[in-house]
């Protein structure tokens, strides 16, 4: 009756995670892709950000090597080496996936998939070959795509998104980056490393908003040390493209002003690809702009789940991930509980690194908790001296009453690598004081975790 027990239409962190756990499941499983296997995270956008934000912070660093006792003379830097390198760690980790599925027998379609009712859905290849299946249950991960505003309307060449942004053929003198998000703020660390100008314009009266009030404050003015002009509470007026670049008219609460860059990046978030997939046809429900689904991902359809981008949460690629393995589960009848969002970790890879989970201190407060908040500085640390990296801090908000770990927000080199110690404590429930007790190895900027606890009860020693 059926031809696959499972299709599922995008190959991006959730699309191929929720494959291959399909295929272990035992379940004859296919997924369709329009372009390359991983997705936008893989292909434009997790990956390959991080990749040019390697080569930018290894050139940070070449260019204060006599900080370290180091003589490096005429460092230069290769653009289109650093975007060749991009690319193809890029195209090493797609064959990666295309290797998983082969291993899985997974069966791929190359091509735009539409939902038809009765679970069939038809595909058109890239060669424009069209071909109808039927499916017991379908898994829709189509991911998002860079957020399109009327007043900077991309043309892909003086005012582009993220795609354009990764593949330059060379660096523009002076750059626009309007958003102050996560994307924003990764592209404009970048290209101001690069040697670029860089205005960062943000509608918000902070970057990164949705980040702990004091990274947002530490970041500006780290970035402002840097040369980054930081606008927030900005707004544009207009633009005008010309060939010598873009005109900016932008408007503060205060006053007017104008800025010109060679390129203006729009970075103002992404939107769902729910256009054309036929949505309409099954019936599926949406609700502002993002799938509609239950705690396991099903839609008011029987037979059709979404996750990913498409649904309401964080659009993050580890997110996506767990939504695609808690979803099949659920499929195969293995009774999965439902994901936690409320300890889901967050990174950010410009320099300073950022890193978060759980409340912000502000949130904190507002849902009713008294709390004690712990701070330690890396420029108190002694494996930050040691590497020369002395920015930022790392910030904890316990619950007073109980010691629950409420949240935990970190600024600096490294902390990406951090924040699971946090993520992990909230999962098992650990307290305050179970940290506190439990040895942190020396020197490292782990250490830094303990410092702050301490801190928050009054037994800081290294501050």
């Amino acid at each position: 009756m059926y031809d696959f027990d499972l299709v599922i239409i995008g190959s991006g962190p959730g699309g191929y995670v929720a494959a291959i756990r399909a295929a272990q499941l035992g379940f004859k499983t296919a997924i369709i892709e329009k372009e390359k296997l991983g997705g936008i995270c893989l292909n434009w956008g997790c990956i390959p950000t991080k990749a040019l934000l390697t080569s930018a912070q290894i050139f940070s660093t070449l260019k204060k090597a006599s900080f370290y006792g180091i003589k490096s003379d005429n460092i230069q830097i290769n653009f289109s080496s650093i975007i060749e390198r991009s690319r193809a760690v890029s195209e090493k980790m797609s064959k990666g996936i295309s290797f998983l599925m082969q291993k899985n027998k997974i069966n791929v379609f190359f091509g735009k998939a539409e939902l038809k009712e009765g679970k069939k859905i038809r595909i058109t290849t890239n060669e424009g070959k069209e071909m109808e299946y039927k499916a017991s249950f379908i898994i829709i991960a189509t991911g998002a795509s860079s957020k399109k505003i009327q007043n900077l309307p991309q043309d892909g060449k003086k005012i582009i998104g993220y795609r354009e942004a990764l593949t330059l053929s060379s660096l523009p003198h002076r750059m626009v980056v309007v958003g102050g998000g996560v994307i924003g703020v990764e592209f404009a660390y970048f290209y101001n490393a690069m040697g670029v100008q860089v205005s960062l314009i943000e509608s918000m009266n902070r970057i990164l908003p949705l980040e702990d009030i004091e990274v947002s404050q530490e970041l500006e003015k780290s970035f402002k040390r840097n040369g980054i002009k930081v606008f927030t509470s900005s707004y544009i007026e207009g633009v005008d493209v010309a060939k010598t670049g873009v005109h900016l008219s932008i408007k503060d609460s205060k006053k007017k002003s104008k800025i010109e860059a060679d390129i203006a990046l729009s970075a103002v978030g992404i939107t769902p690809n729910i256009e054309n997939i036929g949505l309409d046809t099954v019936g599926i429900t949406l609700e502002k702009g993002h799938i509609l689904v239950d705690d396991f991902y099903r839609t008011n359809i029987e037979g059709y789940f979404a996750i990913g981008d498409l649904v309401d949460g964080p659009a993050l690629a580890h997110v996506a991930s767990a939504e695609a393995i808690i979803c099949v589960d659920n499929i195969k009848g293995l009774n999965p509980s439902p994901l936690d969002y409320k300890n889901i970790p967050s990174c950010i890879y410009c320099i300073p690194e950022i890193s978060s989970v759980g409340l912000t201190e502000e949130k904190a407060i507002k849902k009713g908790y008294k709390i004690k908040v712990g701070k330690f500085i890396f420029s108190a640390s002694g494996k930050a001296n040691a590497n020369g990296e002395t920015e930022g801090f790392i910030k904890v908000i316990f619950d007073a009453n109980y010691g629950e770990w409420l949240g935990c927000h970190m600024i600096g080199k490294g902390v990406t690598e951090m924040i699971m110690e946090a993520v992990v404590a909230r999962k098992l429930e650990t307290t305050a004081h179970d940290i506190i007790n439990t040895i942190h190895p020396h020197p490292t900027l782990s250490e830094g975790v303990i410092e702050a606890i301490a801190n928050a009860y009054g037994k800081c020693i290294h501050l």
